[in-house]
This record gives C-alpha cells, sequence and structure tokens, in this order.
C-alpha cells in the first residue's frame, strides 16, 4: 500500500501536511506540526496501521532551509523524500492558476504530485546546504591538521637553530610575532646583529601590537651572540 504525504513547508509558521494513497484519493488534509520530535512522531502516528516504511514518500518544496530536518527525520526512519524543483514548481503553480484560479502548491497538491506530475519529482538523497556545512567543516579540519604540521615543523628547526631561540622566541609559534619575525629573515643570526637593538625593538613591538619591547629584543640578541 504506497502512500503519499504532501508537507506544506513553513519557514516560521506551522508546517501543513496531507495524506493521499496512489490513486490520489486524499485520506486526510491540512495536518498542523512543527519541526519538534514530539510533532513529528504525533505525525507518523496519523499515517495508516501497519504502513511499512519504504512505501511512504514524502513530496515538498525546498523551502529556504527548514525542508532539511525534516528530511532527514523521514529518511532516518525508511521513507523516500522528493522535492519539486523551482523550476517545476513553476510550472505547476501557472498550470494551477490557469486551471484552478490558485497558484498555491499546498499540501494536498503535492500529497498527489506523484499521481499527477511524476517526472517532476527529484528524490532528494542529500541533505542541501547540510551538505556544503559538512564540506566546510571537513576543510576546516584539514587546515587545522596542516597548521599543526607546520607548525610542529618549524619548531623542530628551531630546536635545531639553537636552544636559546626557542627560549627567546617564547616556544609558542601559534603567536603571529615569531613569524612574521622568522619569515622576515632574522632567523639568520647575523641579520639580527646588523639590524641592531633599537630597530629590533620597534619591529617586534609593531608586529606584536606592544606585547614585546625591549625586553625580548635583549633576549633574541642574547641567542644571536650564542648560536653565531
Amino acid at each position: 500500500m504506497r502512500i503519499n504525504l504532501g508537507i506544506d513547508v513553513a519557514c516560521r509558521a506551522d508546517h501543513q501536511a496531507s495524506c493521499a494513497d496512489r490513486t490520489g484519493v486524499v485520506l486526510w488534509a491540512g495536518y498542523r506540526f512543527r519541526t519538534t520530535t514530539i510533532d513529528l512522531q504525533q505525525l507518523w502516528d496519523r499515517l495508516p496501521a501497519g504502513l511499512d516504511p519504504a512505501e511512504l514518500t514524502v513530496v515538498m518544496e525546498p523551502t529556504r532551509n527548514a525542508w532539511v530536518p525534516l528530511a532527514a527525520w523521514f529518511r532516518a526512519r525508511g521513507a523516500r523524500v522528493v522535492l519539486v524543483p523551482p523550476e517545476q514548481s513553476s510550472d505547476l503553480r501557472d498550470y494551477l492558476n490557469k486551471h484552478t484560479k490558485t497558484d498555491r502548491l499546498d499540501s494536498r497538491v503535492l500529497a498527489r504530485l506523484p499521481m499527477l506530475h511524476p517526472e517532476g519529482l527529484h528524490l532528494e538523497e542529500g541533505f542541501g546546504p547540510a551538505d556544503a556545512l559538512k564540506r566546510g567543516a571537513k576543510l576546516h579540519s584539514t587546515l587545522v591538521h596542516r597548521r599543526t604540521q607546520s607548525l610542529a615543523r618549524l619548531d623542530a628547526l628551531l630546536e635545531i637553530l639553537g636552544p636559546a631561540w626557542h627560549s627567546a622566541l617564547g616556544a609558542d609559534l601559534a603567536n603571529r610575532t615569531p613569524l612574521r619575525f622568522l619569515a622576515a629573515g632574522y632567523a639568520d643570526p647575523h641579520a639580527v646583529k646588523r639590524l641592531g637593538r633599537a630597530r629590533l625593538a620597534r619591529f617586534i613591538y609593531r608586529h606584536s601590537r606592544g606585547a614585546w619591547g625591549d625586553k625580548h629584543a635583549d633576549a633574541l640578541l642574547v641567542s644571536c651572540a650564542v648560536n653565531s
């Protein structure tokens, strides 16, 4: 027994659902619910008793992002979720406006679409914007991992340059001041000595926004003297 559940998705108001059988006969219509576990379970309980979830087709329009949690909930229970693409929605609205004097794809129309307009339905297997969020989170995780590896490599190279350097830079390469210092070519003790105390102090003061000053400049010059 195939059952179609049409859901008129709302962003802030109540959603509306209508249920129809495979022949298009509406079993019930206009049931209001919210995107909560309790409401969704009550909606599920209204479906015919003994219904195989695989026999249920849920039809929705992709209204903003409000359809995503609904699709996830029904798919988790084994139902088939299909969406009406925007271009198909526009054609259907034009048709309805011409023949019924209304262009609204309400839950009754959506529940009967698998029979009336099967070619206008697309099986939804992803989670819309949630897929993009997942990709973004994975990219962020990859960048964090690469950054951690790079900092560990720099830390190891700094230890090779000399323990005094490691101590002078505070052993915190996540701080941008040591990174700017090293990237400017001052990993060479002779270059730091040529720079001089005054210019070195101004350099680290500027790039640390006042957090570092003469004390750190003196420590760096001492490390140059030890390791040159």
